[in-house]
C-alpha cells in the first residue's frame, strides 16, 4: 500500500479504527478520521490523524476530498443490546452506510467494509440464521451485499472483512463493551462473571493488532468478500472466565444467543496474514 497516500477511517476514534489510523500514520498516509463519536472517545485519537466529528450520513459533506481507500468501521456493533435501540442501529447501520456508499459511487476509491462474523453463523436449533439474530446481526448481513451490489453496478473496488471478538488496548466495556474486557473488569472488582447458557459455546478470538495487520493485506491485495480476519484462539466463555480465575454465574439463553462460530479465513491468510498474538498471553499480562 505504499503507493496510496491518503486513506479515511470511519469510526477512527474507535477501539479498532484508532489502531488502523495508527499504522496508517506510521506507513505515510495522510488520514482521515470521520467519527459521530458514538463508541469513540477523544482520548484515543492518534497524531497526525485529521479528525472530524459528524455522522456518517453527512459523509459527502464533511470528506469532500478523494482518497485512496476508505475503511468503513463506523457503525453500530453490539448484537444484544441492539434489541434495545433498533432506530439507533438502523440511523448508524443503514442511513449511515447508504450514504457512505454513495459517496464511494463518485469517488471511486478502493473501500473497505468491516463486516460481521455473524452473518456466518450456524443456524440455531430452531432455525434462525446468524444474520437474523439482531437488528444489528440484519444490518451488517445487508450491508455487506449492499457494498458488494455497488461494486457490481458501478464497477468498484472492494473488499469485505469480517472481525471475530477483537481485543486489546483500548478496549470497551460497558454497554457496548467486548467480552475480554468485560471479564477484566469483574476480576478488578472481584465480581462473578456472567454467562449466558449453554456456556460452552466457543468464539474465536483476535487481537487488534493482528487484525490491523489483515486490514491492511486486505486493502492491498483483496478483492471480494469473505476476508475473515480470526486467530487460532478458540474458546469458551467458561473457559475465558478461567483464565481470567472468575467464578462463573450462569445465565439463561439470550434471544440472541448463538451456536459457536464457525471461523472462515482461508482467503486472509492467502494474503499472507498470520497472527501473532495470544489471548492467554494478553489475559496474563492483564492479570500481572
Amino acid at each position: 500500500m505504499s503507493d496510496k497516500k491518503r486513506a479515511l477511517v470511519t469510526g477512527g476514534a474507535g477501539f479498532v479504527g484508532s489502531h488502523l489510523c495508527e499504522r496508517l500514520v506510521s506507513e505515510g498516509f495522510a488520514v482521515i478520521s470521520l467519527d459521530n463519536y458514538f463508541t469513540g472517545s477523544k482520548d484515543n485519537h492518534v497524531a497526525g490523524v485529521e479528525y472530524r466529528e459528524g455522522h456518517t450520513k453527512n459523509i459527502s459533506d464533511l470528506v469532500p476530498e478523494n482518497v485512496d481507500v476508505a475503511f468503513h468501521l463506523g457503525e453500530y456493533s453490539r448484537t444484544a443490546v441492539a434489541m434495545e435501540e433498533p432506530a439507533v442501529v438502523f440511523d448508524l447501520n443503514i442511513l449511515g452506510t447508504i450514504a457512505v456508499v454513495e459517496w464511494w459511487r463518485k469517488h471511486k476509491c478502493k473501500l473497505v467494509y468491516a463486516g460481521s462474523s455473524t452473518k456466518g453463523a450456524p443456524d440455531r436449533e430452531d432455525g434462525i440464521s446468524g444474520r437474523d439474530l439482531s437488528p444489528y446481526t440484519w444490518s451488517k448481513a445487508v450491508n455487506t451485499e449492499l457494498v458488494a451490489n455497488y461494486a457490481l453496478w458501478y464497477d468498484l473496488p472492494y473488499a469485505v472483512s469480517y472481525f471475530y471478538n477483537v481485543y486489546g488496548p483500548r478496549e470497551l466495556s460497558g454497554r457496548y463493551g467486548t467480552v475480554v474486557e468485560i471479564f477484566a473488569e469483574r476480576k478488578n472488582r472481584g465480581e462473578k462473571c456472567k454467562v449466558n447458557a449453554p456456556g460452552t459455546q466457543t468464539r474465536a478470538y483476535t487481537h487488534v493488532l493482528d487484525t490491523v495487520e489483515a486490514l491492511m493485506l486486505i486493502a492491498q491485495k483483496g478483492e471480494g468478500d469473505n476476508f475473515g480476519i480470526a486467530s487460532g484462539d478458540v474458546f469458551s466463555p467458561i473457559e475465558l472466565a478461567t483464565m481470567y480465575g472468575l467464578e462463573v454465574d450462569l445465565q439463561p439463553a439470550r434471544k440472541t444467543s448463538r451456536p459457536s462460530s464457525n471461523v472462515v479465513v482461508e482467503k486472509t491468510v492467502a494474503l499472507g496474514w498470520q497472527p501473532t498474538h495470544s489471548l492467554k498471553d494478553y489475559i496474563n499480562e492483564r492479570i500481572q
